[in-house]
């Protein structure tokens, strides 16, 4: 089954940002076909008053031509490369006998309003824009024409030098809306940052002050949820820290009756064994619920830290376990090169005690077994590592799971010794890792000191 492709929605940073940007754009393309409008509006109206003016002075410099010569002069030629480029003719008798050079040899309209004036006809397939006038005994013409493609030339012109600044302008209002929009959203994201770095550990209210009135509803019901969660999680750690107190005595109780009777009887040694055995690994559970009880409400800055000096803590470690890895051929070595580390001294004992049960749990009879100390990469690293059968790779990731056992090891536990590790690790802020043992095999769990303080 092909997975499908998650898309990460957008920030509202980005949103607020092309929304400003695309409200802009749409304002100044209604504003920039309002201008033109009105431009060309404007343009053929300055134009129309050109051609008239020209067509009257023309017109009335017409009235001697023939002696003059005006319109000979090179002066009244077009000029390539003008932007206005009027063209000029003289109609005589429906003749044309005198024109500029980019004006037809026929004349530009035959049938035009004499009121007005001007006429829209097309010569050669081009459409121009002209302004008859006639002297005042109706023999001669003086017509002054311009093509529109000129008129769309200076419009065109104008756009092109507009499109350069106000592709400028919106660049400029992107970079302005990014950066105000970044600040107005900082709020939000130190709010987002606070939500996210609740833990169970940590579940106290976000702060209300100064959030936004749009914001504040949201913080305030994210509140109501954290109380209600911190209260949920609270009784349950009460339940748990009270059963099991309560289970200690019974058990105790338990584990001398059926010692007695052992003794009374025997005959019955294996299965009161097994018995004692049993209730021996339910207290041993009992312990290990009580111990999380007690660190789960803890909070970092509740620890009391101090320099623990390693050799003598390993050599009671080793010693409290000598007996048991001496009647099984499993040899634990040590290698200290540590004077000390920053941590709780009990907690710390806590841990490595349960990391060194753990792998006399599992380990094989004839096993190896050793605690390493040393310097690695800047940090002060502590190793407990074994030639067992080890945990698969795939699994590793969720040892320090409560009640997390791994299949078809055979083994008793209650499945929450990595746990109070992982949870002892967190508090000290100690990076925890599981990888592979001694020789390639087995189980190998380091503890590396100073690391990078983690959330809890």
């Amino acid at each position: 089954m092909v997975n499908e492709v998650q898309v990460q929605p957008w920030s509202l940073r980005r949103r607020l940002l092309i929304a400003i940007v695309a409200a802009s754009t749409v304002l100044w393309l209604a504003s920039l076909g309002i201008v033109t409008v009105i431009a060309w509006q404007e343009t053929n109206d300055v134009f129309d008053d050109a051609l008239e003016e020209s067509g009257h002075m023309i017109m009335a410099a017409t009235t001697d031509w023939n002696e003059r010569g005006l319109l000979l002069r090179p002066g009244l030629e077009s000029r390539p490369g003008r932007k206005v480029d009027m063209q000029y003719q003289i109609v005589a008798d429906g003749r044309v006998i005198q024109r500029t050079g980019g004006a037809p040899a026929q004349p530009f309209v035959t049938d035009f309003d004499e009121q007005d004036g001007f006429a829209d006809v097309r010569n050669n397939d081009q459409p121009w824009r002209v302004f008859v006038v006639r002297d005042a005994a109706r023999s001669v013409e003086v017509q002054v024409g311009q093509q529109q493609s000129k008129r769309f030339d200076i419009l065109e012109e104008l756009a092109e030098s507009l499109w350069l600044p106000v592709l400028g302008f919106l660049l400029l209002l992107a970079l302005v809306c990014w950066v105000l929009t970044g600040r107005v959203l900082k709020p939000l994201r130190q709010t987002a940052a606070s939500i996210a770095a609740k833990t169970p550990h940590d579940l106290t209210q976000v702060a209300t002050a100064g959030q936004a009135r749009e914001v504040l509803p949201i913080v305030q019901a994210l509140n109501g949820v954290l109380g209600r969660l911190e209260a949920a999680l609270q009784a349950e750690r009460r339940f748990t820290a009270d059963a099991a107190h309560e289970l200690r005595t019974p058990l105790a109780g338990l584990h001398m009756h059926v010692q007695l009777l052992q003794r009374q009887h025997p005959e019955l040694a294996a299965p009161f064994q097994k018995l004692r055995h049993d209730i021996a690994r339910t207290t041993g559970l009992v312990d290990s619920l009580l111990t999380l009880a007690r660190l789960d409400p803890l909070a970092r800055e509740q620890l009391v830290r101090q320099p623990v000096p390693l050799p003598a803590l390993f050599e009671r470690l080793v010693g409290a376990h000598a007996q048991e890895a001496a009647a099984r051929g499993i040899r634990i070595a040590v290698h200290c090169e540590l004077e000390h580390v920053e941590a709780d001294p009990q907690m710390l004992e806590i841990v490595l005690r349960n990391l060194l049960d753990n792998a006399l749990r599992y380990c094989p009879d004839g096993s190896r077994i050793e605690i390493d100390a040393h310097r690695h990469g800047g940090l002060d690293r502590i190793a407990v590592r074994d030639n067992g059968p080890g945990v698969a790779e795939a699994s590793r990731a969720r040892l320090s799971e409560r009640f997390f056992r791994v299949l078809g090891q055979g083994q008793p536990g209650s499945g929450l010794g990595l746990s109070i590790v992982r949870r002892i690790a967190d508090l000290h802020g100690i990076a925890l890792a599981f990888g592979a043992g001694l020789d390639g095999r087995g189980l190998g769990v380091t503890l590396d000191f100073d690391a990078p303080l983690r959330s809890v």
